[in-house]
C-alpha cells in the first residue's frame, strides 16, 4: 500500500498540456481532488509538452521549476495530473526530494478515506494492491536485494519475489471475499426479481448530487457533501411511486475522467447494481460548464461495465442554480428523455417518481401534455 497523504499536507499540483482539449477542466478537477483528499494546495505548476519525457514525464527544465516552487512553498508532496510509471515516480522523488504521487494514487487515497462498509474497504484494498503491483517492477530497486537464510525469506528468494508472492496471496483472498459478496448480491437481486420489484440505479459524474437526490427521494441519510467521491458505498432503499407503487433505488459511486481501470475492476461487484437495473437515472450537474463532457464520460464507463443498453433518463440536477424551470422533456416518440429538478430544494421530485412509474408500467410515452423543448 502506498503511503497516504496526511490531512492538511502542503502540496504542489502539476498539470502538463499534451494537446488535450479538456486540459483546463482536468487541471481544475485535480485541484478539487486534492482538496477532497484533505490536502492544502499551495501552488500549481503548468506547462506544455509535445510528449511525456521517458525519465521524469515533465523534462529536466520543468522538474527544476517544480523543485524551486516546492522548496519556496515548503511543500512535502507533489501531485501530477497524469499517470506516472514507477521509474518516473522514483526519478521525480529523487530530483524533487519529496514524495510524488500521480492522479491514480490520489483517487485511490480518496477512496480509502471514504470507504465505510466492509465491502467498500475490500474493494479499495484490492484496487490499491493491484496498483501497487505495478510498482514492484523497476520502481523499487531496494526490493531486488537478495535476502536468504532460515527464518528470513527462504534460500535465494529476493525481496521483490517475496513481496510479489505475499501481495499475490492477499489479492487472491480479497477476490474470494468479493466473489462471496457478489454471490450474495445476486441472491438479493433474484429475490427482487421473483417479487417483481422494479430496480432503479442512480449513476452520474462525481459531485453531481446523486446522494442528495437519493436522500430526498427515499428519506435516507446517505452521506452527502460538496466534494468529489463523497459517497463510495452503494446504498439501496425503497422508492415510493404514485398510486401506491414501489421500486428499489440504489445510489452508486460517481465516475470521473480517467477513472483508474483497477478501480473499475475492483468495484465491479458494486457496479453490477447498475448493470442489472431496469432503469438508470443519469444525474447530471446542470450548472456545470462541462456538462456534456461529463455525460459522455459516464456513458463511456457504463458501456465499459456492460450497462450501456440499460434504459436511461437524464436528470438535470441543480435547477435552482441554473434558473431553468423544473419539468419533463420528451423525445420525438413522446418518451421521457430528460428531467429538470433540484435535489437541494426538492423541486421536481414528483416528476422523477412519475417518470419511474411510467417506465415501470411500460407506458413511458403515454402522455404528451407536458412535452417541453430541450
Amino acid at each position: 500500500m502506498f503511503e497516504r497523504p496526511q490531512g492538511g499536507e502542503r502540496a504542489v499540483l502539476v498539470s502538463l498540456d499534451l494537446g488535450d482539449p479538456d486540459f483546463r477542466a482536468k487541471a481544475a478537477e485535480l485541484r478539487e481532488l486534492a482538496l477532497s483528499a484533505g490536502l492544502s494546495v499551495v501552488a500549481a505548476v503548468e506547462g506544455r509538452r509535445q510528449r511525456p519525457d521517458p525519465a521524469t514525464f515533465a523534462g529536466s527544465g520543468k522538474v527544476t521549476e517544480i523543485a524551486e516552487v516546492a522548496a519556496a512553498q515548503g511543500a512535502r508532496l507533489v501531485v501530477f495530473d497524469h499517470e506516472l510509471s514507477p521509474a518516473q515516480e522514483r526519478n521525480l522523488e529523487k530530483a524533487l526530494q519529496c514524495r510524488v504521487i500521480d492522479r491514480v494514487s490520489l483517487i485511490l487515497d480518496i477512496f480509502a478515506q471514504r470507504a465505510r462498509s466492509h465491502e467498500g474497504k475490500l474493494q479499495v484494498e484490492l484496487a490499491q494492491l493491484e496498483h501497487l503491483a505495478t510498482r514492484l517492477v523497476r520502481g523499487w530497486t531496494h526490493l531486488e536485494r537478495q535476502r536468504g537464510g532460515i527464518g528470513l525469506r527462504g534460500p535465494g528468494e529476493t525481496q521483490l519475489e517475496t513481496d510479489r508472492r505475499l501481495l499475490g496471496k492477499r489479492v487472491k483472498v480479497l477476490k474470494e471475499k468479493l466473489a462471496a459478496v457478489r454471490r450474495q448480491r445476486q441472491l438479493q437481486r433474484r429475490a427482487r426479481r421473483r417479487a417483481q420489484v422494479y430496480s432503479v440505479a442512480l449513476v452520474g459524474y462525481t459531485n453531481a448530487g446523486k446522494s442528495t437526490l437519493f436522500n430526498a427521494l427515499t428519506q435516507a441519510e446517505a452521506y452527502a457533501a460538496d466534494q468529489l467521491f463523497a459517497t463510495l458505498d452503494t446504498t439501496t432503499r425503497r422508492l415510493r411511486l404514485p398510486v401506491g407503487g414501489e421500486a428499489v433505488l440504489s445510489d452508486t459511486v460517481g465516475f470521473i475522467r480517467d477513472l483508474p481501470t483497477t478501480l473499475v475492476a475492483a468495484f465491479r461487484a458494486t457496479l453490477e447494481e447498475t448493470v442489472q437495473a431496469d432503469l438508470l437515472l443519469h444525474v447530471v450537474d446542470g450548472s456545470s460548464s462541462e456538462m456534456q463532457q461529463q455525460i459522455e464520460e459516464v456513458n463511456r464507463v457504463l458501456h465499459e461495465i456492460g450497462a450501456g443498453e440499460v434504459h436511461q433518463i437524464i436528470v438535470l440536477n441543480k435547477a435552482d442554480l441554473t434558473g431553468l424551470p423544473v419539468g419533463i422533456e420528451r423525445d420525438e416518440c413522446a418518451k421521457i428523455a430528460r428531467l429538470r429538478v433540484s435535489a437541494r430544494t426538492g423541486a421536481g421530485l414528483d416528476l422523477i417518481r412519475q417518470a419511474v412509474d411510467e417506465y415501470r408500467s411500460g407506458t413511458g410515452s403515454r402522455d404528451t401534455s407536458d412535452r417541453a423543448v430541450a
